[in-house]
């Protein structure tokens, strides 16, 4: 197999779900989730990643090379056990120090997630800065990339689901409501309150933020990009958000792991 014809696994381990996608030939050709157990053992993931290759008449044999970014550090080490011992593959693990094509301009570049970097790099190639990049997970977090695709900071917030949850178990009469915009803003039940306060909560959080990173930035044309689950969500009930890109880190990991090359 050539270097043309290598496929490579990319793995995106977040707090709540675990991504796989497969490369080739520059082209997202799978792609898997998987709910994150942190002690959750390198054989366990193994069978999970097994399955998803045979459910696509694929094996391990045809995977020629791993890059991991992970923000849960147990299951960095599962991930990267789980490569050498079944694909007999030194995984590329993305960190600060990695070679991604971008500057960390912040004042603590180790304690920045590895997700937030492949993001910035995935943007940096396809999109090109300045952009504001929004991923929805179980933080979500506003990655700031300037004109030359560096990294600048940016913020985090809790996700909306956290934001919920966190409601949901410190009041003792409101319970779990679907995360979707009520009829109108103006709540006639409890229901409709907590989705209002909730959604369209969340909503203002989002554009409040974006325009407070506009001025701080202070560039032209600055592009707002999102990702994660819940993206397309939120797109449909604001207009500040340019394009969705599902993939990001999918792209990011590709992206850093050819560069290495």
């Amino acid at each position: 197999m050539t270097e043309f014809d290598s496929r490579l696994l990319a793995v995106d381990v977040g707090n709540t779900n675990v991504t796989l996608g497969l490369w080739h030939r520059g082209e997202l050709i799978l792609s898997w989730r998987a709910r994150t157990v942190a002690d959750k053992m390198p054989d366990e993931y193994a069978v999970l990643v097994r399955n998803f290759l045979a459910g696509a008449n694929l094996s391990w044999a045809e995977i020629t090379g791993v890059a991991i970014s992970s923000v849960v550090p147990p299951l960095t080490s599962t991930f990267t056990e789980l490569s050498r011992r079944y694909l007999e593959i030194d995984p590329l693990v993305v960190t600060h120090k990695t070679n991604t094509g971008i500057q960390l301009l912040i004042d603590q570049p180790e304690q920045v997630g590895a997700d937030r970097i492949v993001n910035a790099a995935a943007v940096k190639v396809i999109y090109g800065g300045p952009a504001i990049v929004i991923d929805f997970g179980t933080a979500t977090t506003f990655d700031v990339v300037d004109s030359d695709g560096n990294y600048l900071g940016g913020a985090i917030s809790p996700g909306i689901g956290v934001a919920h949850d966190a409601l949901v178990s410190r009041a003792a009469r409101l319970h779990k409501v679907d995360l979707v915009p009520p009829p109108r803003p103006i709540g006639k039940n409890t229901i409709h309150a907590m989705q209002s306060g909730i959604f369209w909560g969340y909503v203002a959080l989002v554009e409040g933020l974006v325009k407070r990173l506009r001025d701080d930035l202070a560039l032209p044309n600055t592009k707002i990009i999102a990702t994660g689950g819940l993206a397309p969500l939120f797109r449909e009930h604001t207009t500040v958000i340019d394009l969705i890109a599902p993939d990001l880190t999918l792209e990011g990991l590709r992206i850093i792991y050819e560069r290495q090359a």
